[in-house]
């Protein structure tokens, strides 16, 4: 039997992400006055900036225990930075990363 405990699944992702955002952006002055969820866009809802990103890949890095998840995949298509993302998407992208 493995000690390896199973990664969580998506919707427990995006929870932890939804609650990782919440809590970054608590004192942020946001005309965004929805609560985080899925759907929620980084740059256009929260007025995220590239330190930003920055700091976020920090924190889930940290809260699920795991570096080196290759976040260049999810930030960069075609060699160019995205200009937008969602909550789903990071989600996403974490359940795969997670489980590798």
């Amino acid at each position: 039997m493995s000690d390896t405990p199973n990664p969580p699944n998506r919707a427990q992702i995006e929870a932890d992400l939804c609650a990782i955002l919440t809590d970054m952006t608590a004192d942020w002055d946001l005309e965004h006055d929805q609560p985080i969820s899925g759907q929620t866009r980084l740059m256009a809802d929260l007025a995220f900036e590239s330190i930003d990103v920055v700091q976020l890949v920090v924190a889930i890095e940290g809260h699920f225990k795991k570096r080196q998840m290759h976040f260049e995949n999810l930030l960069m298509v075609d060699g160019r930075y995205v200009q937008e993302l969602q909550v789903w998407q990071i989600a996403e992208f974490l359940e795969g990363a997670l489980a590798s």
